[in-house]
C-alpha cells in the first residue's frame, strides 16, 4: 500500500534559500525567522555520540564481537544515534556522491527547478512538509528522490545534469543498502533476536534519498536548517560532506547535542519503525540542523524502511510484565501516508501508533 498523495503548498523563488542568500536582504525574511522558544542556542559541546567499528562485528574475533554488540545495543537504546567507521564502503564513491549532489545545488535555479516537488509528491527539488502559507520555512533546500523498490522512482525527477548523476547515485544506494541490511542484522542479534528477523521481515525494503543544502545565513541564530523531528524510516543513514559546518544537533536529556563529524564515518539513527518494533527499547530521537554564519552545509540522508504492504507492531519476544505492549499494530504504508502529511514536529507523528493503556500484543 503506497502513500497517497497530499497536498502541499508550493515553494517559489522567493523562498528558495540559496536565492535569498544571493540577494541578500538586509534582514531575514519573517517566513524563516522562528518564535524565540525554537530558535537554535549554544548546545552542549562536551558529549560525543557513540562511534561502532563495524569491521569488529563483521570480522573481529569472539571479543571484539562481543564487546561491540555491547557498545551497538547501549548506543540505540541510551542514545538513538551512533556513527558508523570501517563500514565498508569505498572513500571515493563517497566523495563522489557529494561532488554530483554539490553540482546539482549549484546549477542555476531554474535548472534546479526541472525536477520540481510539486503538489501530491514528495519527491523532486524544494522543500517537504510545508502544508500552510504560515508554516515557518527551514533554511534549506532538498532534493528528494524514491530508490527501491523501482515502482516508488519518478524518474523524471532524476537529474540528467550533472552527467553522472543517476550512476553515482545509483552504486552508492546499492552500498548503502547493504550497510542497512548489516546493520539490521547486528540489531537483531544486539536484541538477542534471530539476525535475520528484520530483514526478512521488511520483505522489498523502502529506500529513499534525501540531499539537504544549507546555504550560510546571516543571522544563524534566527532560523533553523531542518525543523526538529523523528524519522519515520527503520533506519537512517546520513552522510556529512566533508567540510561542511556541523549542523547536525540531537535531544539527549532535553539538550540539544551538537555531532561532530568523524572523518569518512556514517552517522545512523534508529527511526520509529524500530521503536514500534522494539517496543521502545530503541527510541527513535528528535534531532535538528542549524546553520552557520559563513559556511554551508551538505547531508546526504538514506532513509530505510519495511515494505509499504507489511503489517507491523511490537515483537512479542521484547513485551512482558516489565515492559507491556506500547505500540498497536498496523500496516506500514499506512504510517507512511500519516508520516509525510504531517509537518515536522518533534516525535509527533509517532502517536499515531502508541496506545493509552496495557494490551497484549
Amino acid at each position: 500500500m503506497a502513500p497517497v498523495p497530499f497536498s502541499p503548498i508550493k515553494i517559489g523563488q522567493i523562498d528558495d534559500v540559496q536565492e535569498l542568500r544571493k540577494a541578500r536582504p538586509a534582514t531575514i525574511p519573517e517566513r524563516f525567522v522562528r518564535d524565540i522558544a525554537e530558535r537554535p542556542f549554544v548546545a552542549k559541546p562536551s558529549m560525543h555520540i557513540p562511534v561502532i567499528d563495524l569491521s569488529k562485528l563483521i570480522e573481529g574475533d569472539l571479543e571484539q564481537f562481543h564487546t561491540e554488540l555491547s557498545k551497538l545495543s547501549t548506543s540505540c537504546e541510551e542514545w538513538g544515534f551512533f556513527q558508523v567507521i570501517n563500514h565498508g564502503i569505498d572513500k571515493d564513491l563517497l566523495q563522489n556522491i557529494e561532488k554530483v549532489a554539490t553540482e546539482f545545488f549549484m546549477l542555476p535555479l531554474e535548472e534546479k527547478q526541472r525536477y520540481p516537488m510539486a503538489p501530491g509528491t514528495v519527491q523532486g527539488y524544494g522543500q517537504a512538509f510545508v502544508f500552510s502559507e504560515n508554516q515557518k520555512l527551514d533554511w534549506c533546500n532538498m532534493l528528494a528522490l524514491g530508490v527501491e523498490p523501482h515502482f516508488i522512482r519518478n524518474p523524471k525527477l532524476w537529474p540528467t545534469n550533472p552527467a553522472n548523476f543517476s550512476e553515482t547515485l545509483e552504486m552508492y544506494s546499492a552500498n548503502i543498502r547493504g550497510l542497512c541490511k548489516n546493520l539490521l542484522k547486528f540489531i537483531a542479534m544486539s536484541l538477542h533476536l534471530k539476525d535475520n528477523v528484520f530483514n526478512e521481515m521488511f520483505g522489498v525494503a523502502v529506500q529513499a534519498v534525501r540531499m539537504n543544502y544549507y546555504p550560510p545565513c546571516s543571522r544563524p541564530d534566527l532560523v533553523l536548517g531542518l525543523s526538529p523531528h523523528s524519522d519515520g524510516s527503520a533506519l537512517t543513514v546520513l552522510q556529512q560532506a566533508a567540510g561542511s559546518s556541523i549542523g547536525l544537533q540531537i535531544l539527549k536529556d532535553d539538550t540539544w547535542i551538537p555531532v561532530q563529524p568523524v572523518p569518512n564515518a556514517l552517522v545512523i539513527n534508529i527511526g520509529d519503525t524500530l521503536e514500534v518494533l522494539t517496543n521502545g527499547k530503541y527510541r527513535s530521537v528528535e534531532h535538528r540542523a542549524v546553520t552557520h554564519k559563513y559556511k554551508d552545509r551538505l547531508s546526504i540522508v538514506t532513509f530505510y524502511a519495511p515494505s509499504y504492504e507489511i503489517d507491523l507492531g511490537p515483537l512479542p519476544q521484547l513485551v512482558d510484565e516489565n515492559r507491556p505492549c506500547m505500540y498497536k499494530n498496523y500496516n506500514h504504508g499506512e504510517y507512511s501516508k500519516h508520516y509525510v502529511t504531517n509537518k515536522l514536529q518533534g516525535k509527533k507523528t509517532l502517536e499515531f501508533a502508541k496506545i493509552q493503556h496495557k494490551l497484549s500484543c
